[in-house]
């Protein structure tokens, strides 16, 4: 759907992340998580000599868990640290797609005339985060026992509004996963099979040096030099996968094999207007063409995907068939199998070098790590138009379309 690019249009032109650590045992699990985030901004800015910090207009940094060493606005530390002290920061929350939001404002700003320039990214270290001791909304009680009730027992997932009650809000993201799966239909084959998968594209994508084009290598406080995703196992099989026990009820189908892991890293990119790049001499990499949010029950998260994917190609005119590859973040793969199945799309198309089964979801930095491999992916595929879209804690479904400029 390539059209002439608007002066304020919104454009990427540089992206960075560092390695996905596993969290607590993993390669960046002592690391602080202003550290990563500026590692991420380093390496995007190292890509742009021409940007100064007076042309940037504003950054904002998703974070899913904004507490602990997380907490008190750690976007504005993270600039501050990269010695850019003149650009204010904003951390957003909207879990698993904070940083996808961040970008979907940067890109809002941008068209509404309040900016020119604007880094964005997200961080997440899962390591150093709190547990949560908050106590529940005392409305969601009763909810949370009916559909602990409803899990414990196997049957499948009901809407608890047709019956008058709320769904629970605060469920685990693996019942949802459970749930996901009973309603859909999706077997222990299904997940299992699209994580060998996972996996499989993933390694292959580090032996082609894939990964290299995205990742700032990280040295950690001890010195040690970390180039590398921890999370790839390319000596992953199905008879390894079949063989691990359910995570979250003894017959149920979700494993440690097929979900993402827990993890810590950031990720970041750098958005301007199309004017602003043509007068700093700069060729932008990929245009956003428009994001989409929905909603839904909570206890079934894992298809928020779906919604606002189809939301945003309705709004822009196009079909699943128009899309070259699709980034679908991997939080289960109960909710990607049929995801991918409501949406219509070719599985070859979706996460054609892994997904987060075997790179590692680290929460806040997810969004913008979807859209910049999903730029790589472009360039490396000779492909248009792509589509990032992930599930979201609490009942959510985020999707943003970018199309490729070079």
């Amino acid at each position: 759907m390539s059209t002439a690019i608007a002066a304020n249009d919104a454009v990427i032109v540089a992206y960075s992340r560092t390695p996905i650590g596993r969290a607590r045992k993993g390669s960046l699990a002592g690391e602080r998580p202003e550290d990563l985030g500026l590692a991420a901004v380093r390496g995007a800015m190292a890509k742009l000599p021409q940007l100064q910090g007076e042309h940037i207009a504003d950054s904002y940094f998703g974070c899913a868990m904004p507490q602990g060493a997380q907490g008190d606005n750690v976007g504005r530390r993270i600039m501050v640290l990269a010695g850019l002290d003149n650009v204010p920061a904003a951390t957003v929350n909207r879990f698993c797609a904070s940083s996808l939001q961040a970008t979907a404002m940067a890109a809002q700003a941008i068209r509404a005339g309040d900016g020119e320039v604007f880094v964005v990214g997200g961080v997440e270290s899962t390591s150093s985060t709190p547990p949560i001791t908050d106590s529940p909304y005392p409305g969601f009680a009763q909810s949370a026992h009916r559909a602990d009730e409803l899990f414990e027992s196997g049957a499948q997932w009901s809407d608890p509004r047709t019956a008058g009650q709320l769904p629970d809000i605060y469920i685990s993201m693996g019942k949802t996963a459970e749930f996901v799966a009973r309603k859909t239909g999706t077997t222990r084959a299904d997940q299992d099979e699209w994580a060998l998968t996972s996996q499989l594209r993933a390694s292959q994508a580090v032996k082609d040096g894939y990964f290299a084009r995205e990742i700032t290598p990280f040295t950690t406080a001890a010195g040690m030099l970390v180039k590398d995703d921890d999370g790839p196992r390319p000596s992953t099989s199905l008879e390894t996968l079949s063989g691990l026990k359910p995570v979250f009820h003894e017959s149920g189908t979700v494993t440690a094999g097929n979900a993402s892991p827990l993890n810590d890293g950031a990720s970041a990119l750098v958005v301007m207007s199309a004017q602003r790049a043509d007068e700093l001499g700069l060729t932008p990499l990929a245009r956003i063409l428009g994001s989409a949010a929905s909603g839904l029950s909570p206890e079934i998260m894992g298809l928020g995907p779906v919604e606002s994917s189809r939301l945003l190609l309705q709004r822009l005119g196009l079909g699943i068939n128009d899309i070259d590859i699709v980034e679908l973040n991997e939080a289960f793969a109960a909710q990607v199998v049929p995801t991918v199945r409501e949406l219509g799309a070719d599985p070859e198309k979706v996460n054609p070098f892994g997904g987060a089964i075997a790179l590692g979801h680290p929460f806040g930095a997810t969004g913008t790590r979807l859209v910049g491999t999903l730029v790589n992916g472009l360039q490396a595929k000779d492909g248009a138009l792509g589509l990032a879209t992930l599930c979201v804690g609490g009942g959510q479904g985020m999707a943003m379309v970018v199309e490729r400029l070079s």
